[in-house]
C-alpha cells in the first residue's frame, strides 16, 4: 500500500482556496491511502456559531465530500479527510473516508477538545472500521488519541491502519503515538496542519506539525517538521498488522483479560 499524508496550513473561512489547493495536489500524485488534517478546507478556531454553520456542510450535498468523491474515483485512491459537518441543527468534528466507488463513511469525533465543546456535539457514530480493497481503515479524529480505549477498539474491530486527521497543539502525540501503534499492532498516519491561528484574543493556536506515519511495530517511518508543508508518501506492508503474536506465548488480544479490567 502507499500511503502517505498531506501537511499544511489551511486559510480560515477559505473553503474554496484551501479545497483546490489540496486537489492540485493529490492530483498529481500516485497513492493509495491519503490523510488529510482536521477541518483541512476552512481552518479550525471558529469564534462563533455563525461561522460553524456557514462553513459546515451536509455529508452527502457538500462541495467538499462530493470533490473528495470524485477524485477517488478518478484516481481509484482512498481520501480521509476532517470537515465540520451539519446534521439539521447540530454540528459535528467529523472525518469522511473515499474511496473508487465513492463516498463510503463518516466517524464523529468522540473526544471533543477546548473550545470544540461550545460548537460541537459529541460523536455518536462510535468508532469505525471499513473493510477496503487496500486494507480495514479505522479512523479516529485529533484528540481522541488521548485515549487508549479508542484505538484499541479500532484495533479490536480489525483495523489494520488508523487514519488520524488532526490539528495537534499539545506537544504530546508525535511521541506518543508509536506506543499506541505498538500496544495495538497497528499502523498510524497522523496528518496535522502547521501555522498560527489568532482569531480570538489571548488565545493564539499554533499548530505543532510533526505530521507522521507510525509502524505496526511503534517505529516512526516517517516525520514531517514543525512549520513546514508536507506531502509524504511511503509503501506500508500493511499485512503485518495483522500478526498479533508477540511471540510464541504471547498474542496481544487472546490475553486480554477483559473481566480483570474495570473501564467504566
Amino acid at each position: 500500500m502507499k500511503a502517505g499524508f498531506y501537511q499544511f496550513n489551511p486559510e480560515f473561512g477559505e473553503k474554496d482556496r484551501n479545497l483546490q489547493k489540496v486537489l492540485e495536489t493529490l492530483t498529481r500524485a500516485t497513492f493509495d491511502l491519503i490523510v488529510l488534517p482536521e477541518f483541512f478546507a476552512t481552518g479550525y478556531q471558529f469564534t462563533t456559531k455563525d461561522e460553524v454553520a456557514e462553513l459546515s456542510e451536509t455529508i452527502m450535498d457538500g462541495k467538499t465530500v462530493k470533490a473528495l468523491s470524485d477524485l477517488s474515483n478518478e484516481k481509484s485512491c482512498y481520501i480521509v479527510a476532517g470537515l465540520p459537518e451539519r446534521d439539521k441543527d447540530l454540528f459535528y468534528n467529523s472525518a469522511v473516508l473515499t474511496g473508487p466507488q465513492g463516498y463510503i463513511g463518516t466517524y464523529r469525533k468522540t473526544h471533543l477538545f477546548f473550545e470544540e465543546k461550545l460548537f460541537f456535539q459529541p460523536g455518536d457514530t462510535g468508532f469505525k472500521v471499513w473493510d477496503t480493497n487496500i486494507g480495514c481503515i479505522g479512523i479516529m479524529i485529533c484528540f481522541d488519541w488521548f485515549f487508549p480505549e479508542a484505538m484499541r477498539t479500532l484495533a479490536l474491530k480489525g483495523a489494520e491502519i488508523i487514519a488520524h486527521p488532526a490539528n495537534l497543539v499539545l506537544p504530546y502525540c508525535p511521541q506518543s503515538m508509536p506506543v499506541r501503534c505498538l500496544e495495538n499492532r497497528v499502523f498510524a498516519i497522523t496528518s496535522n496542519r502547521i501555522g498560527i491561528e489568532n482569531r480570538k484574543s489571548g488565545e493564539l493556536l499554533k499548530y505543532i506539525g510533526q505530521s507522521q506515519i507510525t509502524g505496526h511495530d511503534g517505529q516512526i517511518l516517517v516525520r514531517a517538521s514543525e512549520d513546514e508543508e508536507a506531502f509524504s508518501i511511503i509503501e506500508i506492508e500493511i499485512e503485518k498488522a495483522r500478526d498479533k503474536q508477540l511471540n510464541k506465548y504471547n498474542n496481544l488480544f487472546t490475553d486480554r483479560r477483559p473481566d480483570m479490567y474495570n473501564l467504566s
